[in-house]
């Protein structure tokens, strides 16, 4: 059964540091395009950041700079480093992949080009 899970969220003051894990299980993540998402009450769910089989990643523009996406593949694990990290932070973040190997990694975007997805972690910034 292909499982992502994801762990490392919590309420953090404004400035300060969260890294989230999302490890998987059940298939071999490093083949895959996989991504970070979040979700704040009555928003769109919207991707943060995203990396490729080969380590090419992307980031919004609301993070960069901020954040950092990686993964580990002998731990089959995605991490998103989070830094100087602001209330508009606030949001149920979600690890994302794609099934399959794909050469359109950076242009998946949306929420509905990622068929596996974890449960999702809370992160809160507070002022």
């Amino acid at each position: 059964q292909v499982q992502l899970m994801e762990s490392g969220g919590g309420s953090v003051q404004t400035g300060g540091s969260l890294k989230l894990s999302c490890a998987a299980s059940g298939y071999t993540s490093h083949t895959s395009c996989m991504a970070w998402f979040r979700q704040a009450p009555e928003k769109e769910r919207g991707r943060v950041a995203v990396i490729d089989n080969i380590g090419t990643t992307n980031y919004g523009d609301l993070v960069k700079g901020r954040f950092t996406i990686s993964r580990d593949n002998g731990k089959n694990t995605l991490y998103l480093q989070m830094n100087s990290l602001k209330p508009e932070d606030t949001a149920k973040y979600y690890c994302a992949a794609v099934a399959a190997p794909t050469t359109d990694c950076m242009q998946r975007t949306y929420a509905s080009a990622y068929a596996l997805w974890g449960q999702g972690t809370q992160v809160t910034v507070s002022s």
